[in-house]
């Protein structure tokens, strides 16, 4: 009997600490099913595959583009002269940046971009300085060549195999220190003789022509048509820019000042106007009496 007056206060409490279902109304149960549900944080940050993949890509191709503009200039870029230069907006440009300053950090790069003077700037690392310099005092003079060399060689590029007497024909002046040049900068060799009388040597471009001008081989080099198209292209782009800047430039009309308004002239005046000049000349043309008739009379009188 005690285990079981024990129990029955135990099992009477459990119902109350259990919850007591609310009665919902049917307006309530309709409200709730037309209301959005709260998201959760793991729905939210759910995306796409190919959404993830796109982002990727665009984030690549930025960054990309970044390396290539720090890499060409020589001066620090800020932030705003990349953002307004690649149209893309600074905190996204700044993100790219932070993450090729990072990944440039690692040890397995010889080049580091660092933030100098407010902008942004490539080089070497501190560490491979000293192997940098006894490499670059190593190396040989840049190539330097005169107008008149440049003339020689791009005949001789494009003609080759081809004679001095061909190439003085084309240029109109002599090259035989030119070719001298050209044979002792190891640009172009001799290519055998032509056979006609007199047998010339013949000359020919070389493989370190093809070295200093980044070619694979001398197909490469653009045709005649190609540099005509640059050439319209060029003076195409003169006169848009030429026009451009003539329509910035408006004319200011020039003041006008100081004049009287003339009344307008009837017809009947513009009648008399023409008229009077032709009495004036009747007047001026018409002829005077002569001196002599006075003579006349008093010389009749005295007879």
């Amino acid at each position: 009997m005690e285990e079981l007056d024990a129990q029955q206060p135990a099992e009477m409490a459990a119902p109350e600490n259990e919850p007591q279902e609310v009665p919902v109304t049917e307006a309530e149960a309709a409200q709730s099913a037309t209301e959005p549900s709260e998201a959760t944080p793991e729905a939210a940050a759910e995306v796409s595959p190919e959404q993830l993949e796109l982002d990727q890509e665009e984030a690549a191709h930025l960054r990309a583009v970044l390396e290539a503009i720090v890499y060409i200039t020589d001066e620090p870029l800020t932030l705003q002269q990349i953002s307004a230069a690649i149209q893309q907006p600074i905190d996204k440009v700044k993100r790219a940046l932070d993450s090729l300053v990072a990944e440039y950090d690692k040890a397995e790069h010889g080049l580091s971009i660092r933030e100098i003077a407010g902008g942004y700037k490539m080089s070497t690392k501190a560490e491979h300085h000293e192997a940098v310099r006894a490499f670059v005092k190593k190396l040989t003079p840049p190539l330097k060549l005169s107008l008149a060399a440049l003339e020689t060689l791009a005949v001789i590029a494009y003609k080759q195999p081809v004679t001095a007497p061909e190439i003085m024909d084309i240029r109109g002046v002599q090259g035989a220190g030119v070719l001298k040049t050209l044979l002792d900068r190891k640009l172009i060799q001799e290519s055998g003789r032509k056979k006609v009388i007199g047998q010339p040597i013949l000359y020919k471009t070389t493989k370190e022509f093809l070295v200093q001008f980044g070619l694979a081989s001398v197909s490469e080099l653009p045709t005649l048509k190609e540099f005509e198209e640059l050439g319209r292209m060029e003076l195409v782009e003169e006169i848009a820019e030429a026009a451009e800047a003539a329509a910035d430039v408006t004319p200011e009309a020039p003041e006008v000042t100081g004049l009287i308004e003339q009344p307008e002239e009837t017809p009947a005046a513009t009648e008399e106007a023409s008229a009077a000049p032709e009495e004036s000349l009747t007047q001026e043309h018409t002829p005077e009496e002569s001196p002599a008739a006075p003579d006349e009379e008093t010389k009749s009188e005295h007879a």
